[in-house]
């Protein structure tokens, strides 16, 4: 069994003061850095994703260019590649991660598995690749990214645990939604420290 950890999204512009910021971002960004310190040796790979969207144009609809955002399909313009907003939260320690996912590129993409590494290699290959059979999730937005990104790697044949102390949503109703949808899905929704587990 090798276990890998997804790392979804801890960026500026999805944290308190960013273009589509969540309350408790920053908190699940120091806490998943708190987490590495002592499990990244537990994960045979760890990847972090970040949405990379293109600049000057709409991104397939994605961008609410020219009418206001419904913020279902579209939004207001976030983690435009090389602005600040799509770096990763400074409180987000990246030496442990293994492969770093860039998602959207001109297109809509929530899950990490629409992303591609950057020798553009796709997610699905290197946990084949990698003999990847567990993965962990965390990260922003547990609504939407998080969400998206554990029901494809359920849809993948992974067995998937969402540790739910270290992800931060849109809103409380939504990401509770989600939470049960993964659960019902497949999913563990588990705290991160082992010795917190039922």
């Amino acid at each position: 069994m090798s276990r890998a950890l997804f790392i979804i999204d801890v960026q500026n512009d999805f944290t308190e003061g960013g273009a589509l910021g969540v309350d408790g971002g920053a908190a699940v960004a120091a806490g998943i850095t708190r987490f590495l310190a002592g499990h990244a040796a537990d994960y045979g790979t760890i990847f972090a994703s970040r949405d990379w969207h293109d600049e000057g144009n709409d991104n397939g609809g994605h961008f609410a260019t020219d009418a206001e955002p419904d913020f279902v399909d579209t939004w207001p313009a976030h983690c435009v590649a090389g602005t600040p907003g799509a770096d990763y939260h400074p409180d987000f320690e990246t030496a442990a991660v293994t492969f770093h996912i860039r998602k959207g590129q001109g297109k809509p993409a929530y899950s990490i598995f629409e992303g591609v590494s950057e020798e553009g290699e796709s997610v699905h290959a290197l946990l084949t690749e990698r003999g990847v059979t567990h993965v962990d999730v965390v990260g922003i937005a547990t609504d939407y990214c998080v969400r998206a990104s554990a029901l494809d790697a359920l849809e993948h044949g992974q067995h998937v645990r969402v540790l739910s102390d270290l992800v931060a949503g849109v809103a409380a109703e939504s990401s509770t939604a989600a939470l049960a949808e993964l659960g019902h899905a497949g999913a563990e929704i588990v705290p991160s420290a082992p010795d917190s587990r039922d």
